[in-house]
């Protein structure tokens, strides 16, 4: 999935790979451009290697830093009735109240999964986004040129994990139902929980539920307090605190939601869920029942799964079964699981009951395994995507990829 060009990018720069097909590490390349400190690189909104998704230059940086205390998140779009509430907080009492939100940005934050990973991306205006990102970050002028000139920065750590293909375009969605976009930046620095950044304009043609929420610097106040405060305000939002005790792990008392963007949407809705421990979440009940059935499939038996995904699953099998491949499959291993990937904070998609384990022994992780070629083909025609062919490979996996009906 990394071509040489790539890793030749990450090489010949300090920090980051190269990234425009237009300008960067000797021309061609399909990385993101590398040194945060070098106005060389800068490449002008006019050079945009995206136009139709292109937003105006976000100028040169204030050199205003701000820390990321909390991260407000919606179902909807919030109010402007609802931030002015927020903004008027006031922490203490008489004369020694203090604001409860010195500085805010509004983004739209939605999730998308690739190879069994959930990765969070935020459509921001880069030019306020990026006092929050800490001062390598938003120094670089180049990254948030690229941005608004419709490419995406996405996190130095995901380098060499997040799949992107040979031109240096990663694709954004979920289901089959996706936008490729091109890494214009691999960032040194991102707001904690932010995997991956696009401008508004992307924003709006990803489906990103609009200015759902709210990245605040609470100044004097203590973000303990002002998190409280919101809360009563509405107890509906998700408010995770970011400082550095949050940054070990999610904050076990917020709830979370999770909003995919693509053909995910559909299938999983809004999910709403808290860290219970041990890498295990509490999904809301309501959205258990709606979304979450057994049924008797062929071959497996008993399956407890997103409820969408049955349909396709059957066909599969049965073709499965008239193939007679029947005898390829001999254990079973799970659908819905509530959890996270296991060492991390990432959601799994047997969270969302749209992936399914067989023959784990066969077939463990990072390894060939030895999953029937025809199996996995059946699999694949029918919607569902085969973990044999990761990065880090996941051969007893298979994940909903597009939502097929059968005829």
């Amino acid at each position: 999935m990394f071509d040489a060009r790539r890793r030749v990018g990450a090489a010949c720069l300090s920090a980051l790979a190269c990234a425009s097909l237009l300008a960067g590490c000797g021309g061609a390349s399909a990385g993101g451009t590398s040194d945060p400190t070098s106005a060389a690189q800068t490449t002008p909104i006019k050079n945009a290697v995206d136009p139709t998704h292109a937003v105006g230059a976000p100028g040169k940086w204030n050199g205003k830093l701000y820390g990321a205390d909390l991260l407000v998140v919606g179902e909807q779009s919030l109010s402007p009735q609802l931030v002015k509430r927020i903004r008027s907080i006031r922490i203490g009492t008489g004369k020694h109240k203090v604001r409860g939100v010195a500085v805010d940005v509004p983004l739209s934050i939605g999730q998308f999964a690739m190879e069994n990973h959930l990765y969070n991306v935020a459509a921001v205006d880069p030019s306020s986004y990026r006092d929050f990102t800490g001062q390598r970050s938003a120094a670089w002028q180049d990254q948030w040129n690229r941005v608004a000139g419709g490419e995406i920065a996405v996190a130095d750590k995901l380098d060499g994990t997040i799949p992107v293909d040979k031109n240096g375009y990663v694709a954004i969605g979920s289901g089959g139902d996706t936008q490729n976009i091109h890494v214009g930046a691999w960032s040194p620095s991102t707001v904690l929980g932010v995997d991956a950044i696009v401008n508004e304009k992307w924003g709006q043609a990803l489906g990103l539920e609009q200015a759902n929420a709210l990245l605040i610097n609470t100044g004097y106040a203590s973000p303990q307090q002002v998190r409280k405060q919101i809360e009563k305000i509405n107890g509906d939002l998700s408010v995770t605190a970011m400082d550095a005790v949050a940054r070990f792990g999610i904050d076990p008392k917020a709830v979370q939601n999770v909003q995919f963007v693509g053909s995910y949407s559909q299938a999983v809705g809004l999910y709403r869920y808290t860290a219970i421990g041990g890498g295990r979440v509490a999904p809301d009940p309501a959205w258990v029942a709606a979304h979450i059935e057994t049924r008797v499939m062929p071959i497996i038996g008993a399956m407890t799964c997103n409820k969408v995904m049955f349909p396709q699953l059957e066909a599969a099998l049965r073709e499965i079964q008239a193939r007679g491949l029947a005898d390829k499959i001999t254990n079973y291993a799970g659908c819905y699981n509530p959890r996270f990937i296991a060492g991390s904070t990432t959601l799994s998609n047997h969270a969302f009951g749209l992936a399914f384990d067989i023959d784990p022994a066969e077939n463990a992780r990072g390894t060939v395994g030895h999953m029937d070629p025809g199996v996995v083909q059946t699999f694949e025609r029918w919607g569902f995507t085969w973990g044999g062919t990761w990065h880090y490979t996941d051969p007893m996996h298979f994940e909903l990829n597009r939502i097929v009906q059968p005829g």
